[in-house]
């Protein structure tokens, strides 16, 4: 039987192998996507100087009350922290996957990140 703790420990090894080759800088932040049972959350991050830029989750009251499937919760996710990055002055920023496959809620999010503006 595979246990809870095995997929979690997989997908952290897979994570430290994605981050072995992403990194963010002041010129391109890392975008980071975390994704849970039930939400998702996105956050622009400086690694050199370790600080959230933008971040955005649908948890958040202004997407709380947002009805519709787990995807599309995920491509308003993406559009608002695009906006508040460009907010911030930010246009291009690496994707980071966080060991999650390119699929599903991870792309939707991406996806709409690049429609609303971010380059990656």
């Amino acid at each position: 039987m595979i246990k809870k703790e095995d997929t979690r420990a997989a997908r952290m090894r897979r994570h430290r192998r994605v981050r072995a080759r992403v990194s963010g800088s002041p010129e391109r932040p890392r975008l980071n996507v975390f994704r849970s049972l039930g939400h998702i959350y996105a956050q622009v991050i400086d690694d050199t100087r370790a600080t959230t830029l933008a971040a955005a989750s649908d948890t958040e009251p202004s997407l709380r009350g947002m009805h519709g499937t787990k995807t599309e919760r995920s491509r308003a996710v993406g559009k608002l922290v695009a906006g508040r990055a460009r907010a911030r002055g930010i246009q291009k920023v690496v994707f980071d996957r966080g060991g999650y496959r390119y699929h599903g809620r991870v792309k939707a999010l991406a996806e709409a990140a690049r429609e609303a503006g971010l380059e990656f």
